[in-house]
């Protein structure tokens, strides 16, 4: 019975905080102790230099170490009495020293901190039966795109032992591809034709890894289309795509990766000149001066040029659109106009 790993497995251990508890720090660990149960017994609990956490009981009479309270089936009401105190002593260790984890493997927690900075979807962990399964899913729609869950690794064919995994959609073409590569397996539980398995144990680099799940979450999401003025007074517009397919853009509204935004330049061009995609997001980003003011921008990957001639304001007043003096959201006939 691993007890230290049920307490201490979503846990990320500060180390300064063990020296304030009391941990005494050696060379490539910390270690404390501590009596219990009115002097009959001694935790001892050591944290190495990665963080990972164990801990032996003794018998203060003997010097014996007392590892009853490790045998699942010794279900004796004392060895029960000693095991609970003991957990209480790392329990509140835990509290004290220790941050919250999402999950068990450091790759999980560095994959779920980049879908939350880049799309806000934080991990809901929807079973009680399954406690460190966690689902993202996107929040307009609710549809899942990624789950990480923790499992025996036989199950998928790996190696045996607990293994965190993530289970993401993946389209027809790159589905048999990537299961021919190490690392990569069946979707577990889900639908095998769209769904790909990742063993979370850095066999894939993260940023494969982030790549994969931007693929699956713009599968499931449903973007919107937006026209965004420019003033050519303030902006060299019609260059701005001279050098690069990406550039950043003030963002003003709740535009979100993966929605279409068309920039439409004011006068002398008084048109839409580019459609673009949008690839990031709410980045920070403050400016003002007495033309302009900017709180975050939003970076956009060019998708189509189109001549000044082709959607003037004139032609899009024609599909309702009167005025176009911030970002707005478009829809119907004018996306299939734009698109045609």
């Amino acid at each position: 019975m691993d007890i230290e790993k049920g307490i201490f497995g979503r846990s990320r251990v500060d180390f300064e905080k063990l020296v304030k508890y009391g941990f005494e720090k050696h060379v490539n660990s910390y270690s404390f102790s501590s009596d219990f149960m009115d002097g009959d017994f001694r935790a001892v609990v050591t944290v190495d230099e990665e963080g990972n956490t164990s801990g032996k009981v003794y018998d203060t009479q003997t010097g014996d170490e007392y590892s009853n309270i490790r045998v699942s089936i010794d279900d004796g009401a004392f060895v029960g009495e000693v095991r609970q105190a003991y957990e209480n002593i790392l329990k509140d260790i835990k509290n004290h020293c220790c941050n919250d984890k999402f999950f068990l493997s450091e790759q999980a927690d560095r994959l779920t901190e980049y879908i939350i900075g880049k799309y806000g979807d934080s991990p809901e962990f929807l079973w009680k039966k399954f406690p460190g399964y966690g689902v993202f899913r996107n929040r307009d729609n609710k549809k899942w795109y990624a789950v990480i869950m923790n499992i025996n690794g036989e199950k998928i064919g790996a190696a045996s032992g607990e293994t965190e995994i993530l289970d993401i959609r993946v389209n027809e073409e790159s589905h048999g591809e990537l299961l021919s590569r190490r690392g990569f397996y069946a979707g577990y539980h889900m639908n095998k034709k769209n769904w790909i398995t990742v063993v979370l144990d850095d066999t894939i680099k993260d940023s494969e890894i982030e790549k994969l799940i931007d693929a699956s979450r713009l599968s499931v999401n449903l973007p919107k289309e937006w026209i965004v003025p420019a003033n050519p007074k303030y902006y060299n517009i019609a260059d701005c795509f001279n050098n690069t397919d990406t550039i950043d853009w003030k963002q003003s509204t709740d535009i979100r990766v993966g929605d279409v935004v068309y920039i439409y330049a004011a006068s002398p061009y008084s048109a839409i000149l580019y459609k673009c995609r949008a690839e990031k997001v709410n980045i920070p980003f403050t400016y003002k001066d007495k033309n302009i003011s900017m709180e975050r921008l939003m970076r956009l990957r060019l998708l189509k040029k189109y001549d000044k001639d082709d959607f003037t304001f004139s032609s899009l007043k024609a599909l309702g659109i009167n005025s176009i003096r911030g970002p707005r959201k478009i829809s119907g006939k004018v996306i299939a106009e734009l698109n045609k």
